[in-house]
């Protein structure tokens, strides 16, 4: 499914303006500055994924809607074949392929991740993002560098973690090879609300 920026972008500012929040309450909500969060309203700047979740969990609606405009409506089960999950190429150096789709009132959002290795990335900081809930990555193909709260773990093929995701995290491919893996993402609990 082919998507631009600007379209996701005035999705951005639609769900914005209907729920009554300002730029620099999205901008708080996303972790950008007022002026940061307007260039990506304006579709001026391509979005990580980060922000697109973040946009999603202030709007209260599931990610899929940002991304496509679309709102998920199946509740019985939900058929992925290899290679068909929805493309959501929203951040540089991974692809993302959402798993659920057209799931609706999902508990998780599950995704298939291709990290690109990227030479530059090896000696320098890995750059974090958080967001609410709690993930869950399993390795399927290459290595993959993890850090959490100053830990640096070095994953591969059969490894998992699973961490709190509101705490700074991140994750590059290493080994001198692209890294495939599962991320499953779960939505924080609600106030009140009881795990299952």
């Amino acid at each position: 499914m082919a998507y631009n920026i600007t379209e996701i972008a005035e999705r951005i500012r639609s769900l914005r303006t209907l729920i009554g929040l300002t730029p620099e309450e999205m901008a708080a909500a996303t972790g950008e500055t007022p002026e940061r969060y307007l260039e990506y309203e304006k579709g001026q700047t391509d979005f990580p994924f980060s922000f697109l979740y973040h946009c999603a969990e202030a709007f209260g609606v599931d990610i899929v809607e940002v991304v496509t405009g679309e709102n998920p409506r199946l509740s019985g089960y939900n058929l992925i074949r290899a290679g068909e999950g929805l493309p959501i190429k929203r951040e540089e150096g991974f692809d993302y392929y959402h798993l659920a789709a057209r799931f609706k009132d999902k508990l998780a959002e599950p995704f298939l991740v291709r990290a690109t290795y990227r030479e530059e990335e090896q000696s320098r900081p890995i750059e974090l993002a958080t967001h609410a809930g709690q993930e869950f990555d399993y390795v399927l193909t290459g290595r993959l560098r993890f850090t959490v709260e100053g830990h640096i773990e070095e994953l591969e093929p059969g490894d998992s973690v699973y961490y709190n995701s509101g705490k700074p995290h991140g994750m590059i491919a290493t080994g001198g090879e692209d890294c495939t893996f599962l991320a499953v993402v779960l939505k924080s609990l609600e106030e009140g609300d009881e795990p299952v």
